[in-house]
C-alpha cells in the first residue's frame, strides 16, 4: 500500500516539474523579448535624441537603486526572489530599530535625512521632455527584472523538486526492489 502512495507522489511530482519547466521556458521567452524591445526602444530612442544625449555621459554621479532583489527562504522550500522598491521595507525588516532609549522631543536628524532622499526617476537625467521610446525602455527593463527575479525563483523550485523527486526514487527503490 505504501509502494502505491509513494508512485502516486512521484507521479504528481514528476508532473509538477514537467509544468514547472514548461513555465520557465515560457518565462524566459518572454524575458528575451522584454529585453530585446526594450534595447530596440533605447536605440530609437538614441535615434530621436541624437547618440550622444542617450549615454553613460548622462548619467549621475550619485545613483541610487530604485528596486532591490529580495531572497527569502522557506523552512521546507525553495528560495524564491522578489523585486521591491529601494525604499519600501519588507516585513522582516519593521520591527524595533533602536534597543535603546530615544529623546521624545524635538525632530531627530534621522527623520530629516530620511524623509530628503527622495529617488530621483532616471530619464530626468536626460532631460525634462524625453522621447516616449525612452520611456518605453525603461518600463521594458523593469518587466524584464521581474522577469528574471521570476525565473530565478522558478529555476531554485526546478532544482529543489528535482532533488525531492530523486529522493522519493531511491525510497521507492529501496521499498520495491523490482522493475519502477
Amino acid at each position: 500500500m505504501e509502494v502505491s502512495a509513494l508512485r502516486e507522489e512521484l507521479d504528481s511530482m514528476f508532473l509538477q516539474l514537467l509544468s514547472d519547466l514548461e513555465e520557465l521556458e515560457a518565462k524566459r521567452a518572454a524575458l528575451n523579448a522584454r529585453v530585446e524591445e526594450g534595447w530596440l526602444s533605447l536605440a530609437k530612442a538614441r535615434y530621436a535624441m541624437g547618440a550622444k544625449s542617450v549615454g553613460p555621459l548622462q548619467y549621475a554621479s550619485r545613483m541610487e537603486p530604485q528596486v532591490c532583489v529580495r531572497a527569502s527562504e522557506a523552512q521546507d522550500g525553495p528560495q524564491t526572489f522578489r523585486v521591491i522598491k529601494a525604499d519600501s521595507q519588507t516585513p522582516e525588516e519593521l520591527g524595533p530599530r533602536e534597543a535603546s532609549l530615544r529623546r521624545r522631543k524635538g525632530p531627530t536628524k534621522t527623520q530629516e535625512s530620511g524623509a530628503s532622499v527622495v529617488p530621483q526617476d532616471p530619464l530626468n537625467w536626460f532631460g525634462i521632455l524625453v522621447p516616449h521610446s525612452l520611456r518605453q525602455a525603461q518600463a521594458s527593463f523593469r518587466d524584464g527584472l521581474q522577469l528574471a527575479a521570476d525565473i530565478a525563483s522558478l529555476q531554485t523550485r526546478i532544482t529543489w523538486g528535482r532533488d525531492q523527486l530523486r529522493g522519493l526514487q531511491k525510497r521507492l527503490k529501496e521499498l520495491d526492489p523490482g522493475p519502477a
